[in-house]
């Protein structure tokens, strides 16, 4: 049993981290991992011929504000991130300098005239947040006073550039509310969901708005102590039939991203039949986890030690993503939020059919 931090360590070279997107975006590569056999150098481009008709695609159609926030209390400056809007129209962020913080500070934000105040904190530098506007008013604020909150391996000294609030989306961005971006879909353009349509795939999407805690490392070696923040789910209950259907009739369910995949595990029964799903999810999938819901996983490569290459060594195999990791350092293969991707099918799905 691989538990411990350490047990996902691995060495990657800098010059293989990707601060630029492929361009166009289907160009990037794409390593697809069998469950057996030898790993096949493919491109983004090459997607409609690993699956077959009767296939389900599943995106995330969230779409990144731009959360970053440089704020004062007084005359110190306290950086924010936006991290979830909770039920009551309040905001978790996450705050440095968060210990100078307490409840009832009023935070002004330096060329609007817009306020927040503190309504509580945690141990752990997350703030909750009532700001003095909300809707349209409040995206206008966003758009005015917010950064993109960049993955901190993506350089940028002068901060994020407007060529990376286009690099930065999604083609199926839909629902404003995320911190970052849910990194698989951003390889997808128009030609290839045309491709993918004219192979007989079919397309869903469902929303989770990703976290700041997406950032955030493990902690300790034991990885069974790591806690995740909750991040907003919805699936709506027209999504979910269409999933169900496409099981039911021997189709395959092939989840665009690790956030695709986290909230389909979320709301699927012992049997992998999916629910509708509107609420928080802080699901940790490490190996040992049961799959029920996914068969094919295309997603970016992750760093070393997170939880994301913990999710994907359960998916595929602890000794077969590490192999498959090898294989792509050693190749050239470009990783992380702007990097190139993977086809992964799940280890104990049925070869040829669609898994339990």
């Amino acid at each position: 049993m691989h538990d411990l931090a350490s047990d996902f360590d691995f060495v990657l070279p800098g010059a293989l981290i990707a601060d630029q997107p492929a361009r166009p975006r289907d160009s990037a590569r794409l390593l697809h991992v069998p469950q057996a056999g030898p790993f096949q150098d493919l491109a983004v481009r090459d997607l409609p011929g690993l699956l077959r008709p009767g296939d389900l695609l599943v995106a995330n159609d969230t779409a990144v504000i731009p959360a970053q926030l440089e704020a004062r209390r007084g005359e110190a400056k306290i950086g924010i991130t936006l991290d979830r809007i909770l039920p009551d129209g309040t905001w978790h962020a996450l705050a440095r300098n968060a210990r100078r913080l307490r409840a009832g500070d009023v935070l002004t934000f330096p060329g609007t005239p817009n306020r927040a105040e503190i309504r509580d904190r945690d141990a752990e530098g997350g703030v909750i947040l009532r700001f003095d506007t909300a809707g349209a008013a409040f995206d206008a604020f966003l758009q005015v006073a917010g950064a993109l909150a960049l993955p901190p391996y993506i350089a940028r000294p002068q901060g994020p550039t407007e060529q990376d609030r286009t690099d930065y989306a999604t083609i199926f961005s839909t629902h404003r509310g995320a911190v970052a971006a849910p990194t698989a879909g951003l390889h997808f353009t128009p030609g290839l969901l045309a491709a993918l349509d004219a192979a007989g795939v079919g397309r869903r999407t469902l929303t989770l708005h990703v976290g700041a805690g997406t950032f955030l490392p493990v902690r300790g070696e034991s990885i069974a102590s790591h806690r995740m923040h909750a991040e907003r789910g919805i699936i709506t209950p027209e999504t979910a039939q269409a999933i169900n259907a496409a099981r039911a009739a021997g189709g395959r369910i092939v989840a665009v991203g690790t956030t695709s995949l986290r909230l389909l595990e979320s709301a699927a029964d012992p049997d992998g039949t999916i629910r509708p799903f509107d609420g928080d999810t802080a699901i940790f999938i490490r190996p040992g986890y049961r799959f029920r819901a996914v068969d094919l996983l295309m997603t970016n490569f992750h760093l070393p030690r997170s939880t994301l290459f913990m999710l994907v060594c359960a998916f595929a195999g602890y000794d077969r993503m590490r192999q498959a990791y090898a294989h792509a350092i050693e190749t050239g293969y470009r990783f992380y939020s702007y990097g190139d991707a993977c086809l992964l099918h799940r280890r104990d799905a049925a070869i040829g059919g669609t898994g339990a």
